[in-house]
This record gives C-alpha cells, structure tokens and sequence, in this order.
C-alpha cells in the first residue's frame, strides 16, 4: 500500500512594533538589555524574520535617537528584514486612508535610508490592528497607494492574542516587587504561553485544511516583547518539531492562496487572512470553532477583563 505523502508545512516569522513594543515606558539601559535578549534569540534560533518598524518608537521629544536606529541595524545585520508598519501604528478604520497614507510615507523617513545602506528598499508593509479597510474600494486605494511606493502587504494567517501574554509578562516583570512571587509568575507565564501559540498554529493549519484542502504556508504574527525575548528561540524549536520548516515571508506568499488578497471582510475588526479568505465563502460561524482562548488568570495579570 502506497504511503500518503507527508503534509508540507512551512511557516514565514514576522515580528510587530520594532524597535520595541512600548518603548517609550522602558528605562533606555533596561530596552538596551531586552533588546539584546531577543536578538540573542534569534540568533539562536537560526530562521528568517522580517521585522516591521514604528518610526514613532525610534524617537524621544520629536528626536531621532541613534541608539533606537542602531536596534534596526542589529536586525539588518542579522540578515533580517525591516517592513513598514506606519510611523505611529495608526488604526486606518480610524483615522481614515488619507492621514493613514501620509503616515505610511512618515514611517519611511529613517527606514527608506536605512535599507539603502543594505542596497535595499522598503518593500514589505502591515497594517497595524491588521486593519485593511471596510470597503473593496478602500482596499484597493490602499493597495493601489502601496504599490506605488514599493510595496507589498504583509498579511497574517496565524493571528492569536499574544499581546495580552505579552501585556501580562511585562506587568509581572516590571510591577511585581517580590523577587521570588516574580520569577514564578514569569516561569508560569513562559511555560503556558508556548504551548498557547503553538497550538495556535495548530489551530489555523487545520483552517487551512478545511478552506483550502492543504497546508497554507503560514505567515505567524509575534511582537518585540520581553516575553518574546525570552522565549522566541523555543517558539520556533516548536513548530519545528511539529514538522515545520520557517521560510523566508517572501517564499511563503508564492502560494497561490495569497492572490485572493485581504478582500472578503468589511467589518471592523483585523482577522486573519484565512478568515477573510472563509468571509468571502459565507462560511458559517462552526468554521471558526475551537481557537484556543487565553487563560483567566493570564487576562488577570494583564489587567485585561475577561
């Protein structure tokens, strides 16, 4: 009996909010110190990431810090890619296209020169909140203005919510006094949040299955966070293990799937391409049944009602 071939999963890493999630409310030596922490991981992990940049968060009182841009060169120089996220990770359904596109074009200021050093552009761009407009005819502007300027929306299928682990490790590392009380909520924090993500992942493959019929190549949302920094290297030995190879985002979004684009939902919110791509099929609310949910007591430590 012939054996079945096995699943091809491939997974691109992508990285939000550089050169730090909140910099602005962490001491300079204390982002120094974290922002070694996660460029040590991904070094050890060894994978391609495209990381994509808030210029607001390179500067302090309107002022461009060398120290925020060296952070950008220590991707570069790592072999990553830097993408734009918007200058001051605007909600477009917000503020609406035409200050979100002037925004796009601040967020290149430092970044278009930076990569020209590289002998490269910009050319990879994320909506902050995932947020792609509420209209075909928004979205094809947006599109259209991108295009022009270079360059390529950066989609996310493995969407979770990350950022409220995130937003709980942060407040334990910076706010719990007790040294001890501290380092057990981080470990309780670190051990529960990997296993979370990676059955995430889990989670939007069998999606994929049910949408397409095959294993999407993945695009996987993550932050520059102290819980990143501590963990990334074990995130991607896990997937890893789950028969994963991590890929370039440029080789992921070869797959045909992706020219369906970010149509297919007009709502508010920001969801994975794989639900918009399931939107636009009318597929019934089942569809969506069983994403793993974060814990009570993790919402707790973040400060985040259930």
């Amino acid at each position: 009996m012939a054996q079945a071939a096995a699943t091809d999963r491939r997974i691109a890493i992508t990285i939000d909010d550089l050169p730090w999630h909140r910099a602005g409310a962490i001491p300079d030596p204390v982002l120094a110190a974290r922002h070694g922490q996660l460029m040590a991981q991904l070094t050890a992990a060894g994978v391609p990431v495209v990381g994509f940049v808030n210029e607001d968060k390179l500067e302090r009182d309107g002022h461009v810090l060398p120290e925020r841009v060296a952070m950008l060169h220590a991707w570069l120089d790592g072999g990553h890619e830097l993408g734009n996220h918007t200058y001051a990770h605007l909600d477009l359904h917000a503020v609406g296209l035409a200050a979100y596109t002037d925004d796009i074009l601040r967020g290149e200021r430092v970044l278009r020169p930076l990569l020209a050093e590289y002998g490269t552009a910009p050319r990879w761009f994320r909506h902050p909140y995932l947020r792609a407009g509420q209209s075909p005819g928004e979205r094809a502007a947006l599109s259209a203005f991108l295009a022009s300027h270079g360059y390529r929306i950066a989609p996310v299928t493995v969407d979770n919510d990350e950022w409220i682990w995130g937003a709980a490790y942060a407040r334990v590392l910076d706010g719990q006094p007790d040294p001890a009380q501290r380092e057990a909520q981080l470990e309780r924090l670190r051990r529960g949040y990997i296993p979370y993500m990676l059955n995430m992942v889990d989670h939007y493959e069998r999606q994929s299955q049910d949408l397409l019929g095959y294993a999407l190549p993945q695009v996987w949302l993550l932050h520059a966070n102290a819980l990143n920094a501590a963990t990334f290297s074990s995130l991607v030995a896990g997937v890893q293990r789950r028969g994963y190879r991590v890929v370039t985002l440029a080789q992921a979004l070869q797959d045909p799937a992706y020219a369906r684009g970010e149509d297919g939902y007009d709502g508010p919110r920001g969801p994975s391409w794989l639900h918009r791509w399931a939107a636009a099929e009318n597929r019934p609310a089942a569809f969506h049944a069983g994403e793993p949910q974060v814990p009570g007591w993790v919402r707790e430590l973040a400060g985040i009602a259930q």
